[in-house]
């Protein structure tokens, strides 16, 4: 009889060592969430500095514990911007939640692929449950439902997909696209890149994204979108799908979604709505009006870790009808034979999206929902757009500052103007362009920027459970302070200025 290999257990951690590094571990984030308000939000660093500081080389023998977590200490304090800091304004990113945190562990700890049901049965259920929970939010019928994904990006993508095998007209997954005319998608001039890098994915082009021009507010124009397809169809082309945005990543624009529900039925194409920021603001009674025309959508995608502020990776491909999601990715492996009938196994995830092996993302999501409840969440998030009006009363007010456009949800986009310095539009955008790097090193608050009408713009957006009215005015004065120094310095040596 051939020998037994003897045991290797380096790997297998017995309780009491574990115990140990999750105590440590924990004290570290507790550490970090204690002093978070008083760390600066964002420094200036060099990628080299940062490098050097954390990219430690793999040793053949184990890291002492002390040595690691002094490492990981270095990490969280010394490298790191802070997107759940209350000034951090830059994107649309939550601060992830202390509930989700905790359950985003026992979820690695657990260790399910959710490719299938039989090997994850409760996590499997927890997450049809709650994308039926979000279909619901939106008025979708109950033949919706959906999953969840790393984010908008492949929200978007997934239901994109269906969307091309759904209405091409011929057998895309079989003949793939030269299989009948060339297809083309609907979107305005401001909706998610994400849209154009799906084009791409798909294997469309990212010329297959036919844009559609905006009003003032920044809204798909209806009357554009269709002498677009008047206009394709007349060239030979297929429209397939338009896309609306409920909270453009720019302005917090939504689109006109009666108007182009409407359009979309009438010319036979798939509605998908990229309500990966707005979509949240269905929780609060106040703003669900905002979103109406939403409920005739096909597909939606909806990112719980952007205004639901659970941790990141966490986004949701919504369908009206779930059944279409594996009409397009089912795919019978010869490895994953199952007697049904004994197992008792309903849904397999890994049929319905483009992700065989798939963690338990759900479980982060659905007990923060659970340990805060869905009216804390809707106080909050109509809170925050609270903020961003506040915020625009600040700038109309002040002599330095100049809105850009009116508020929309909680997206606030404005420009420092001198008092006294040159006004004309080149010298601003190049005055508020280094004035945004300038504020996100300084460390005192932090925000990004959009283009609108060409012009480069400041732009804060109140996304963040811990952001408050204080929170707003110190954003503002940093900005103030730092534009007068540069506009001071530009004036003197900039010789364009």
């Amino acid at each position: 009889m051939p020998k037994a290999p003897e045991p290797v257990g380096d790997l297998d951690w017995d309780a009491a060592r574990a115990a140990s590094f999750l105590e440590r571990a924990g004290a570290l984030w507790l550490g970090y969430l204690n002093e978070l308000s008083s760390l600066p939000v964002g420094r200036s660093w060099r990628p080299g500095e940062v490098r050097e500081a954390v990219a430690l080389s793999v040793p053949k023998e184990p890291l002492p514990d002390d040595t690691l977590f002094e490492h990981l200490r270095s990490v969280i304090f010394d490298h790191s911007v802070y997107p759940g800091h209350p000034r951090f304004m830059g994107y649309i990113t939550g601060a992830g939640t202390v509930p989700g945190a905790v359950a985003d562990l026992i979820a690695a700890g657990l260790n399910q692929n959710l490719g299938g049901w039989r090997h994850s049965p409760a996590a499997t259920e927890i997450e049809l449950h709650l994308t039926r929970w979000f279909a619901s939010l939106f008025c979708l019928p109950e033949s919706a439902g959906g999953m969840i994904t790393s984010g908008g990006a492949m929200a978007n993508f997934t239901c994109l997909k269906i969307a091309r095998d759904r209405v091409a007209g011929w057998d895309v997954r079989t003949r793939g696209l030269a299989g009948g005319r060339r297809l083309v998608l609907y979107a305005s001039t401001e909706v998610h890149a994400s849209v154009w890098r799906a084009a791409d994915m798909l294997g469309l082009g990212m010329d297959a994204v036919r844009p559609v021009p905006v009003d003032g507010s920044f809204r798909l124009r209806p009357d554009a979108l269709e002498a677009l397809i008047v206009a394709d169809r007349l060239s030979g082309l297929r429209p397939f799908a338009v896309v609306a945005s409920a909270g453009t990543t720019a302005t917090g624009a939504i689109d006109p979604f009666p108007e182009i529900a409407r359009i979309a039925a009438e010319n036979k194409l798939w509605f998908h709505v990229d309500a990966a920021y707005g979509g949240a603001a269905a929780l609060s009674p106040g703003l669900r009006p905002l979103l109406d025309g939403i409920e005739r959508a096909d597909s939606i995608a909806f990112d719980p870790h952007k205004w639901l502020s659970t941790p990141h990776p966490g986004g949701c491909a919504l369908v009206r009808d779930l059944s279409h999601a594996y009409d397009s990715f089912h795919y019978g492996a010869a490895y994953t034979v199952e007697d049904r009938e004994r197992t008792g196994s309903t849904f397999d995830f890994g049929s319905h999206g483009p992700q065989w092996s798939r963690g338990f993302t759900a479980l982060k999501i659905w007990v923060s929902l659970l340990a805060h409840g869905e009216d804390a969440y809707a106080r909050r998030i109509a809170h925050d757009c609270e903020l961003a009006r506040y915020m625009g009363s600040l700038l109309e007010d002040h002599p330095e500052l100049e809105l850009a456009t009116p508020v929309s949800l909680s997206i606030c986009c404005f420009r420092y103007v001198p008092p006294h310095g040159r006004r004309e539009d080149g010298y601003l955008d190049r005055l508020n362009e280094r004035l945004m790097t300038e504020v996100q090193v300084d460390g005192r608050a932090y925000l990004s920027n959009a283009i609108l009408h060409g012009r480069f713009v400041l732009r804060a957006c109140i996304v963040n459970f811990r952001t408050e009215a204080s929170d707003v005015e110190a954003l503002l004065t940093a900005v103030v302070e730092l534009g007068q120094r540069l506009d001071s310095e530009m004036s003197t040596n900039d010789p364009i200025a």
